[in-house]
């Protein structure tokens, strides 16, 4: 037990939203892009974080499909910060037993940028504390339609379809999320994790990516201890889960 945080009960897959960048920059009037940099030394503190309480799985919303809307000079900076943080990072990874993976469709991404995420996959493929997943060029609808896709040029049997589909996802081994947070204040899952927040616990934070710090991240840990999680079942007087 830390801090009335029970390490025993702790959610095995943590999804994050991480917003407010932007808005973090716009508020000391700097540009878009210093909220980046910001959030990326903000993700680093939330992932050391879980490493050190034993939480199996962080993943990380790092660039949607709907982002390559923003301006050219922003999606670029993003594409940099993350091939950059990925070739720098490894004694990160090192340090706090940090495996790396990805979700989204890379095929779509600049070739440099595509060549770090497999060259950081493959430096931490032995490291074993937590899984970081990084959500890049990733949509909840789009992972779902490209297994689909996969599952159908697979000849796959059409009447396990809801077990197989997952096994066409970029990352199979991915476990559903038990908890999904979001910062900045909204309150939405904007595409993420669509298939695996089927029965999340949610929280919405209002503080902005960038000031959000580990012990508002146990906090919310401690939140999702407090909830009765019945997956659709009822609970008895005995406060026993049954059908």
């Amino acid at each position: 037990m830390i801090n009335n945080l029970d390490t025993k009960a702790l959610p095995v897959h943590v999804g994050i939203i991480m917003d407010g960048n932007g808005r973090w920059a716009q508020k000391r009037s700097l540009p878009r892009t210093a909220g980046h940099k910001e959030g990326l030394e903000a993700a680093k503190r939330i992932v050391k974080k879980a490493a050190e309480l034993g939480i199996k799985y962080v993943t990380l919303y790092t660039f949607s499909t709907e982002n390559w809307k923003r301006t050219q000079e922003e999606v670029g900076f993003l594409m940099n910060l993350i091939k950059l943080h990925l070739r720098a990072e490894y004694e990160f990874y090192k340090k706090n037993g940090i495996r790396i993976k990805h979700i989204g469709n890379i095929q779509a991404l600049p070739e440099d940028v595509r060549k770090e995420m497999i060259s950081a996959e493959k430096e931490t493929e032995n490291f074993n504390t937590t899984t970081v997943v990084l959500a890049i060029n990733y949509g909840g609808r789009d992972e779902i339609a490209r297994a689909v896709k996969k599952m159908i040029a697979g000849q796959l049997v059409s009447d396990t379809v809801e077990q197989q589909i997952p096994l066409c996802f970029d990352f199979p081994e991915l476990p559903d999320a038990d908890l999904i947070i979001r910062t900045g204040g909204e309150k939405r899952l904007s595409n993420f994790l669509m298939w695996h927040s089927a029965y999340s616990e949610l929280e919405f934070s209002d503080t902005l990516w960038p000031d959000y710090t580990p012990e508002e991240f146990t906090e919310a840990l401690q939140h999702f201890q407090m909830r009765n999680r019945r997956f659709g079942a009822v609970t008895d007087v005995n406060n026993e889960v049954r059908g």
